[in-house]
C-alpha cells in the first residue's frame, strides 16, 4: 500500500495546472480542489478539515461498490446490520487515510488530460500527470457515471489497482477472525477511532 499512499497524497495535495475541457475532467478537479482549499487555510481547524475531506469522499467515491468488493467472501455471510456498518467503517477508513497524507501539505502542480471511454467496462478513465523536481507520475482514475453524476471507481499506478491492493490487505486482516465481517468491524472501529484521535490532535 506504500505506494498508493504516496501517490493518493501527491495526488490530493497538488495545485492544479489542467489541461481538459471535457466534464468528468473539470468535474475531477473540482473535488480535488475542495480538498485543496480546505487545506490553504491555515485558519481551519483540524476537525473541520477532516470532515471536509470525509465528505468529499463520501460524495465523489462509490464506496458502497468499493467496501463490498474489498470485504469479499466475509461479504455474502455477514448480515444486513453488519454489512451496513461495515460500510460505514469503510468510508471512515478511506477518509482518514486521504486526511493523514494531506497532513504533509505542500504545493505543487497535476495536469488532468481529457476524459476517454472504455466501452467494454463502460467506464471513464481520466489520466492525471504528477510533476516533481525529479520527474512526472501517471495516474489513471477510472469513473462511472450513474444516475446523471459521476463517481471514482478506482485508481490505476504502475498497472496497480488501489481497490485490489485493498481487498488484499483487508483479505489478510479477515483472516485473523476467521472472515467474520462483525469481528472485523469491531478491527476497523478501533483503527478508525485512533486515526481520527491523531487527525484531530
Amino acid at each position: 500500500m506504500k505506494i498508493f499512499g504516496i501517490t493518493i497524497l501527491l495526488i490530493l495535495l497538488f495545485s492544479s495546472n489542467t489541461s481538459f475541457a471535457d466534464e468528468p475532467s473539470n468535474w475531477l478537479k473540482n473535488e480535488i480542489d475542495k480538498i485543496l482549499i480546505a487545506y490553504q487555510n491555515s485558519d481551519l481547524p483540524n476537525e473541520n478539515r477532516f470532515l471536509m475531506i470525509e465528505q468529499t469522499i463520501n460524495n465523489n467515491f462509490a464506496g458502497t461498490g468499493i467496501a463490498k468488493f474489498v470485504a469479499g467472501d466475509s461479504w455474502k455471510s455477514a448480515s444486513n446490520d453488519v454489512k451496513k456498518e461495515y460500510i460505514k467503517n469503510f468510508k471512515r477508513h478511506l477518509a482518514l487515510n486521504i486526511a493523514s497524507m494531506m497532513q504533509g501539505y505542500s504545493n505543487q502542480r497535476y495536469e488532468l488530460s481529457k476524459s476517454k471511454i472504455d466501452e467494454k467496462n463502460k467506464i471513464i478513465l481520466i489520466e492525471m500527470e504528477i510533476f516533481s523536481d525529479t520527474g512526472s507520475v501517471v495516474i489513471t482514475w477510472r469513473v462511472k457515471e450513474s444516475k446523471g453524476r459521476y463517481f471514482v471507481i478506482d485508481l490505476i499506478v504502475a498497472d496497480i489497482s488501489l481497490v485490489v491492493t485493498k481487498r488484499s490487505e483487508f483479505n489478510s486482516m479477515l483472516k485473523t477472525v476467521n472472515n467474520k465481517l462483525s469481528d472485523f468491524n469491531n478491527i476497523l472501529f478501533e483503527q478508525n477511532n485512533e486515526s481520527y484521535a491523531k487527525i484531530i490532535d
